[in-house]
């Protein structure tokens, strides 16, 4: 099976930015650094294997096919879909936050 490309939406964009500037400023640039590597390695592996990660909120949320999985070593959780020729990456989240309600709110 070829590797399909990733592609973060807009607020997956926006929560990787958030993200990073957040370890940025509060741990070391070099944890920031680390942070987006776990995040990029973990979108190569879904645009490997994108049946890899877990349904649990597509059946919570009532969001057909919607996927998670977890980033290493980070308390983040990278939300996408599988498309025919790609992998669309709609948030990437802290663990800890109200998943449910994050993914609902469409401005969120």
């Amino acid at each position: 099976m070829a590797t399909k490309p990733v592609q973060f939406r807009d607020l997956a964009t926006i929560d990787l930015e958030s993200a990073s500037s957040y370890y940025a400023a509060e741990a070391v640039v070099a944890t920031a650094i680390r942070f987006v590597d776990a995040v990029e390695a973990t979108a190569q592996r879904i645009g490997r294997n994108p049946s890899l990660g877990s349904l649990r909120f597509a059946y919570e949320l009532s969001l057909p096919d919607l996927r998670v999985m977890a980033v290493s070593k980070f308390p983040y959780l990278l939300f996408y879909v599988e498309r025919e020729n790609s992998v669309d990456v709609w948030r990437l989240l802290h663990a800890s936050r109200d998943i449910p309600a994050s993914l609902q709110e469409p401005d969120s």
